[in-house]
C-alpha cells in the first residue's frame, strides 16, 4: 500500500518502521522534521507538508492530544484530499472529535477510521498492538493492511469511529485505576513494615497476573519512574477525557475523579514528565513517606 503517516512521536516511528518492514511504501510528515531522518534511512519517503503525507491509498495519524489533531487535520487539509481516501486515526483522542472528525470526513467524501492502541513503545516496537478499530466496514477492510503490520489482534468494534475511542478511554481508566490502587497498597504496606516486592510476588503469582500489575508494581516498589513508557500528564489527559465522555451520558465514574485528582498533584510536584507510575510517589507522599526516587 501507498501509506501517508502523520506523527513521528515514540509510538508513531515505532510503527512506520513496522509499515516499512512489512513492505508498505510510506511517506512520513512530522511538525519537527529531524524526528523523520532515521526513517528516511530506513526507506520512508519525508515529505514537506501535511497534503503530500495525506494522499495514497491511506493515511495514518498518530499525535498526542485533540489540540495536535485539530492542528495537524484542519478542514483545509480535509478540503483538498483526494476523494476515497480512508484516513485511519490511531491517536488517543476525545469521543466528541472523533464524531466531528467522522461528519467532517463523510462531508468531503473522505472515509474516516478510529483505531487507537492498547500497547506501550515496545509493543509498537515489537508490532504487539491491540487495534480497536471503528468505522465504515468499507474503510476497515481497506486499512486492515495496516493493522495486520502493527498488531497482534485487530478488534472492530462497530461503524461508529467514536466507539472505539470511546473504549481506548475506558481500558485507559482502568490501567489510571490500577496504578493508583497500587501506590495506595504500597503506601499501607510500607506503613507496617512489609516489602512491596513480596507482596507483588504473592498477588502476581494468585489472583492479580498479567504485565500491569506486575511491571507498574515493580517501578512503584522501586521508586523508578524514568524512563517514562506512559507519562503522567498523558494519563491525566486521557483520565479527564473519559470523564467528558461520562459527562456526556451523565454517568458517575467517582473512581475516575481520584484518579485525576492524584496525577494533578503528581504534575503539580514536577512529575509530569515521569511515568504514570508516579502516582505510587503520590501515595507515599500523602502517607507523610519519605518518596525518594531514582
Amino acid at each position: 500500500m501507498d501509506i501517508g503517516f502523520i506523527g513521528l512521536g515514540a509510538m508513531g516511528s515505532a510503527m512506520v518502521a513496522n509499515l516499512l518492514k512489512a513492505g508498505h511504501r510510506v511517506r512520513v510528515w512530522n511538525r519537527s522534521a529531524e524526528r523523520a531522518q532515521a526513517l528516511a534511512d530506513a526507506g520512508a519517503q519525508v515529505v514537506a507538508t501535511r497534503a503530500e503525507a495525506f494522499a495514497g491509498d491511506a493515511v495514518v495519524s498518530m499525535l498526542a492530544d485533540d489540540a495536535a489533531v485539530r492542528e495537524a487535520i484542519d478542514a483545509g487539509l480535509l478540503e483538498h484530499a483526494p476523494r476515497g481516501l480512508v484516513h485511519v486515526n490511531m491517536a488517543t483522542i476525545s469521543v466528541a472529535l472523533a464524531a466531528q472528525l467522522g461528519r467532517e470526513h463523510a462531508e468531503r467524501g473522505l472515509h474516516y477510521v478510529a483505531a487507537p492502541v492498547l500497547g506501550r513503545p515496545d509493543a509498537a516496537a515489537a508490532a504487539k498492538l491491540t487495534i480497536i478499530a471503528a468505522g465504515a466496514a468499507e474503510a476497515l477492510d481497506r486499512a486492515q493492511p495496516i493493522f495486520d503490520a502493527l498488531g497482534h489482534k485487530t478488534w472492530r468494534i462497530g461503524a461508529l469511529p467514536q466507539q472505539a475511542n470511546v473504549m481506548k478511554l475506558a481500558a485507559n481508566f482502568m490501567l489510571a485505576s490500577a496504578v493508583e490502587t497500587l501506590g495506595e497498597a504500597s503506601a499501607l504496606l510500607s506503613g507496617h513494615g512489609v516489602s512491596m516486592r513480596d507482596f507483588l510476588d504473592v498477588v502476581t503469582g494468585g489472583p492479580f497476573p498479567g504485565p500491569i500489575y506486575a511491571g507498574y508494581g515493580a517501578m512503584i516498589a522501586e521508586r523508578r519512574y524514568e524512563p517514562a513508557a506512559f507519562k503522567a500528564r498523558l494519563g491525566l489527559k486521557d483520565v479527564r477525557l473519559a470523564l467528558a465522555a461520562a459527562d456526556e451520558v451523565e454517568t458517575p465514574m467517582p473512581v475516575a475523579s481520584v484518579v485525576r485528582d492524584s496525577l494533578m498533584e503528581a504534575i503539580a510536584h514536577g512529575d509530569g514528565e515521569r511515568d504514570f507510575a508516579v502516582l505510587g510517589k503520590v501515595a507515599a507522599r500523602r502517607a507523610g513517606q519519605v518518596a525518594g526516587d531514582k
